[in-house]
């Protein structure tokens, strides 16, 4: 079984050559597959944010072959791995990366080491090139899963830790887990239990607001904040036609705490 597309996740940004040089792997390997990228602008080095990132994003793609490449430990011991689901197979580092992908793509049916199809040589700091793209590729031409590698356990693959979240009366303490390019805060909370209209005190790290839960942005009047589920059903802050982010100066990892009032 091959795949007509490769997704394409990395940090490296567009000021390099890196995901041309990735792409252009895949291409002489496997000319005919169609690469579609998500993004190359995932925080330099954040594997938690590249792991919601593609997570949120896998399931609406087709079903591909998945390349994704946040890899601070690249070139030490951290194995190169293959995830095969029901839906798709995800490759990159065993980091914590694809696991979150794996889960919203119906779990891992199988993992494999790459130690196979790697260019010659390989460099300690370009894995994306060497290893993963043309491993990617080679799948997408059908490659047997067996030929990419020895198989993993899955229970001995890393895994990212995950936030905690605490619910009490009339208070949820938890983590901004993402901010997105309009400066929408996500957090680690699907649902606060609260009705639309609810007043809400949103303290991240030092700094504060005050917001309402709505359903849209635009329940909230230009320029002030709201509380809502986003896209990725994650509930997130959000400033009417500005940044919360910018208000907050919030950044990933840091607590936040909804203090919730009556309506």
């Amino acid at each position: 079984m091959g795949y007509d597309w490769i997704s394409f996740t990395t940090d490296y940004g567009l000021a390099d050559g890196f995901p041309a040089a990735c792409e252009g792997v895949i291409a002489r390997t496997a000319p005919t597959v169609r690469v579609l990228h998500v993004t190359h602008d995932v925080p330099r080095q954040d594997v938690r944010r590249g792991a919601a990132i593609l997570a949120q994003t896998v399931p609406y793609l087709p079903v591909a072959v998945h390349l994704a490449v946040v890899d601070p430990g690249v070139g030490t011991s951290r194995r190169p791995i293959a995830l095969v689901t029901s839906s798709g197979v995800l490759v990159g580092p065993d980091n914590g990366l694809l696991i979150p992908a794996a889960a919203a793509l119906g779990g891992i049916v199988e993992a494999r080491e790459l130690t196979v199809f790697h260019l010659d040589p390989v460099s300690a700091t370009f894995h994306g090139r060497d290893i993963f793209a043309p491993t990617a590729a080679r799948i997408a031409l059908g490659a047997d899963l067996a030929s990419v590698g020895p198989l993993v356990d899955p229970s001995s693959l890393v895994r990212l830790p995950e936030p905690v979240t605490v619910f009490e009366p009339g208070r949820v303490t938890t983590e901004a887990v993402g901010i997105d390019t309009f400066g929408n805060i996500q957090l680690a909370v699907r649902d606060l239990g609260v009705e639309v209209g609810t007043r809400v005190h949103a303290q991240v790290g030092d700094r504060s607001l005050l917001a309402v839960v709505g359903r849209t942005f635009g329940d909230a009047p230009a320029g002030a904040a709201v509380v809502l589920v986003d896209s990725a059903g994650q509930v997130a802050i959000a400033v009417n036609g500005g940044s919360a982010a910018r208000l907050l100066k919030a950044e990933p990892g840091v607590r936040a705490v909804l203090l919730l009032a009556r309506r």
